[in-house]
């Protein structure tokens, strides 16, 4: 057990023990939430999918590619999807009356109205699309180092990225939050509105993110963050390729009203904890790997 345990990567390690986690939470709160089963089903079949995927990784390039980057891709977005029908039904209390006034606190305003005296069409445009870089920031880098045939920088890279994701989604279920643009936008002056671009961006990310309850930490944040991290290890060139992206799109999460600057704050404290916790794990993984 030992040796098979330690003979997969840490990043398929952590992904088995999320959907674990995930399938015991739904099956001890089974009574709360409204489509349990379907719920289990779903991450029943990731676990058992990547106990396939394993078995088949080496069977040629499309079973490596799909075991490298397709099947965390999807296991992220799928998980993530599932929280809209988990997070509110064992959590319901919302922690935003607290990160409201936190922010007020900080800026003797609500930062989101505050940035209406800057808005306008052309910025709204730009940063709304910096705010979807989000989307494919990681993807974009793994896909760098692994064409680079770079495996073990790759293999750390996919572990921190997804140690992240599953932290970011850990803080969704213990302090759920749904941010601004649904809490206090009955106090904003004016909407945000783009030339071209903002509003078809809107209302995909609407329809695709729904109510997630995921504003803090900001994984929008975080997840940059951590990418920042790998580049500048890794790919030092493509550090300063994303610097400035990154810049905007966690300035974007506050300007396009999906995050308050305590979510930010608190995005970048788990970029730090995901960078200690997850290096330590990491090192520790690869001593027990070439004990076994």
């Amino acid at each position: 057990m030992r040796k098979f345990i330690f003979g997969l990567r840490p990043a398929d390690t952590i992904t088995i023990l999320f959907l674990l986690f995930l399938t015991v939470l739904t099956i001890i709160f089974y009574k709360n939430v409204p489509k349990a089963p379907s719920l289990i089903i779903t991450y029943l079949i990731l676990i058992i999918s990547q106990a396939i995927i394993l078995r088949f990784k080496t069977q040629g390039r499309f079973f490596s590619l799909f075991y490298d980057l397709v099947f965390p891709t999807i296991c992220v977005l799928i998980v993530f999807d599932s929280l809209g029908r988990l997070v509110h039904y064992i959590n319901p209390d919302d922690i935003d009356p607290l990160l409201i006034r936190l922010d007020y606190l900080i800026f003797n305003g609500h930062p989101t109205i505050m940035l209406e005296r800057i808005a306008s069409p052309l910025l709204t445009d730009i940063l709304q699309l910096a705010y979807t870089t989000y989307y494919f920031i990681p993807i974009t880098f793994g896909a760098i180092v692994l064409l680079k045939n770079q495996r073990e920088e790759y293999n750390r890279t996919l572990f921190l990225i997804l140690f992240c994701f599953y932290l970011s989604y850990l803080g969704y279920i213990l302090m759920p939050a749904l941010g601004p643009r649904f809490t206090i936008s009955h106090l904003q002056n004016a909407k945000l509105q783009g030339l071209f671009i903002a509003g078809p961006i809107q209302k995909v990310l609407n329809q695709l993110e729904g109510i997630k309850r995921d504003a803090f930490p900001s994984g929008h944040t975080a997840i940059p963050l951590v990418v920042l991290y790998l580049a500048y290890r890794f790919k030092r060139r493509f550090f300063w390729i994303f610097l400035p992206i990154v810049s905007a799109l966690i300035f974007s999460t506050v300007y396009c009203r999906y995050h308050y600057v305590i979510d930010i704050i608190g995005g970048f404290g788990l970029a730090i904890l995901t960078i200690l916790l997850g290096e330590i794990f990491y090192m520790w993984w690869l001593r027990e790997q070439r004990e076994t």
